[in-house]
C-alpha cells in the first residue's frame, strides 16, 4: 500500500509537471499581453502624452502570430514609440522586426540595443542565471547594424550612448540612453549632465535596467526611466513573483512602473514580448508590451 502511494505521489508530480511545461510552452508564452501604467511625469495642467514600450522581441524568423500582434498595436495611436532591445534571435531576424514594427515606424520614436541584438543566443544552463558573476558567451553575430539603418531611416532616435531630443504628441522631449550595461557597452559618461529644462519631458533608456546606471541617469533629472531585459523573471512564483532578474535590480522590480528609490524618478520595466529560443517557455508572467500614459504630476 505503501509502495503504491509513493508510485501515484511520483506520477502525479509528473503529470502536473509535463502539464505545467505545456502550458508555459504552447499557451503562455503566445499569451500577448498589454499593459496600461499612468505616470504623473508632466508639468501642471499638461497634456497627457502617450508611450509605447516594447522590449524583448527575441524575433525568430517564422513568429508571424507574435510579429501580427505586435504591428496591430499602431491603432493604439501612441505619440512615442520606445525600443530597449534584445529585438533579435537569429541571423535572419530582420525581416521579421521589421514586419513587425513597419506600421509603428511612421511615429516619433527611439530605440537602444541590448546583448541579443549583437549576437545570437547560445544554450546554457538556466540555472546559471542566479549565478551573480556568471560568464557571459558570445552567439553568432547578428546583423544589429542592418537594424539600425532600419530605425534611423526612418527617423528613430539611437539612444546607444547618445542623447537627443525630438518632437512627440506636440512637445519637445529630451532623451538620454546606454548601450547595453549587461555587456559592458555602456558609456553614460559620453552623454551625463543635468536635463536642460527647456524640454517639456526628459526620458532615459537602457536595456539592462542596471541601477549604477539608473542612479546617475535619476541623479540627472530624468523623469522616466525605461528598460526591458529582465523578461520580468520570465518563470514566477505566483505570490512570490520572479526568481532572479539577471541584472542588479531586486526582484520586486523585475517588471511594471516603480518609483525609482532616492528620487523623483519613475522607472519601467518591460517584461518583454519574447523568450530565450533554447527555453521557450513563460509561467505567470506572460509576453507584455505596455502604453504609458504620461500625466501631470
Amino acid at each position: 500500500m505503501r509502495k503504491r502511494t509513493l508510485f501515484r505521489l511520483a506520477a502525479g508530480t509528473v503529470a502536473v509537471g509535463a502539464a505545467t511545461l505545456a502550458y508555459a510552452s504552447l499557451v503562455e508564452r503566445n499569451m500577448f499581453t498589454l499593459r496600461r501604467y499612468d505616470v504623473p511625469v508632466l508639468p501642471t495642467d499638461a497634456e497627457p502624452l502617450r508611450v509605447l514600450h516594447l522590449s524583448d522581441l527575441h524575433m525568430m524568423p517564422d513568429q508571424r502570430r507574435k510579429q501580427d500582434w505586435v504591428a496591430s498595436l499602431v491603432a493604439l495611436d501612441p505619440d512615442l514609440v520606445v525600443v530597449t532591445g534584445d529585438n533579435m534571435a537569429h541571423p535572419e531576424s530582420v525581416p521579421g522586426v521589421l514586419r513587425a514594427l513597419q506600421p509603428l515606424l511612421d511615429l516619433p520614436g527611439a530605440f537602444v540595443f541590448g546583448s541579443n541584438d549583437y549576437t545570437g543566443p547560445v544554450i546554457k544552463n538556466p540555472f546559471t542565471y542566479f549565478l551573480p558573476d556568471r560568464e557571459y558567451t558570445e552567439g553568432v553575430p547578428l546583423p544589429y547594424e542592418e537594424l539600425r539603418d532600419i530605425f534611423t531611416g526612418a527617423g528613430w532616435a539611437d539612444l546607444n550612448n547618445a542623447r537627443t531630443t525630438l518632437k512627440a504628441g506636440g512637445r519637445e522631449i529630451e532623451l538620454a540612453g546606454v548601450d547595453d550595461p549587461h555587456i559592458e557597452r555602456d558609456d553614460y559618461d559620453a552623454e551625463a549632465g543635468p536635463v536642460s529644462g527647456d524640454a517639456a519631458l526628459s526620458i532615459a533608456v537602457s536595456h539592462s535596467p542596471e541601477p549604477v546606471v539608473l542612479d546617475r541617469m535619476a541623479a540627472d533629472g530624468f523623469g522616466l526611466l525605461l528598460a526591458g531585459h529582465t523578461h520580468g523573471g520570465q518563470v514566477c512564483v505566483p505570490g512570490y513573483g520572479a526568481l532572479v532578474t539577471n541584472c542588479g535590480l531586486p526582484r520586486s522590480m523585475a517588471r511594471g512602473l516603480h518609483r525609482w528609490p532616492g528620487s523623483d524618478s519613475w522607472l519601467h520595466v518591460s517584461a518583454g514580448l519574447g523568450t530565450h529560443p533554447t527555453a521557450p517557455i513563460r509561467f505567470a508572467c506572460p509576453p507584455e508590451a505596455s502604453i504609458l500614459t504620461l500625466i501631470p504630476r
